[in-house]
């Protein structure tokens, strides 16, 4: 996942690019293959209609038919923030949207030379947050956490809790749910690359029904981690 800056309304998309998702053509994803060696300003100019019509479209769609049963989706926008970086090029390696339940909390779907990612969860949390999360995880509250995550493991998800080394200021080394305890976010996600699949309804049929797979996690995060302020204030 990347920040939340730079965001474009899949309404406001969705209103100049109205269609029914019909899958991601084989072209969005030779245009990132081709990007990894060509990413310029130059080229972005010659296939800025490639990445409009094989890329930002199909995605505006697929999130369409999504935002009935998840909620509105963001679309970030495809140009990098140079202004830090010594890298200056231009363009980002993959297209990413994500619809938020909850401050850092939110589903994601990305697209890349890679293929398709699916996923969701709490991603650079605030302090604030972090702290609530790990006690609700020394909580009794924690064991269904543990149990979503083990459930989604066991159904080949990638769980990403970019963990401490050592245990959290706080926490003794027997604490319950240690190792859940080290994680600084939680994420889980899935990669699909089969060019037929993605380029079919069956993409978003995968994003649905992987969706509804972490909404568990999901409503857990956003119930105990909550928003980055107090949750008890108006």
């Amino acid at each position: 996942m990347v920040s939340l800056g730079g965001q474009v309304s899949v309404r406001i998309l969705a209103s100049l690019a109205c269609m029914r998702f019909t899958g991601f053509p084989a072209e969005g994803f030779a245009f990132y293959e081709q990007l990894a060696t060509h990413n310029t300003k130059a080229w972005w100019a010659e296939h800025r209609a490639t990445y409009d019509d094989c890329i930002k479209a199909p995605m505006t769609a697929l999130l369409a038919e999504l935002a009935g049963e998840f909620g509105e989706a963001k679309v970030y926008r495809p140009y990098r923030d140079t202004r830090f970086s010594k890298d200056k090029a231009p363009l980002k390696d993959h297209q990413g949207a994500v619809v938020m339940i909850e401050d850092a909390i939110g589903y994601y779907v990305q697209v890349s030379a890679s293929g398709v990612m699916i996923g969701g969860g709490l991603y650079a949390p605030a302090p604030t947050q972090l702290a609530r999360l790990r006690a609700a995880i020394a909580s009794p509250a924690g064991v269904s956490l543990e149990t979503d995550l083990t459930r989604l493991r066991r159904g080949r998800w990638d769980v990403d809790g970019s963990p401490l080394k050592t245990r959290p200021k706080g926490y003794a080394a027997d604490a319950p749910r240690l190792d859940l305890l080290r994680m600084t976010r939680v994420v889980a996600t899935k990669t699909y690359d089969d060019p037929k699949t993605l380029a079919s309804r069956k993409a978003l049929d995968a994003v649905r029904r992987d969706w509804r797979a972490i909404t568990p996690m999901m409503e857990w995060l956003a119930d105990h981690a909550g928003p980055e302020g107090d949750p008890d204030q108006d």
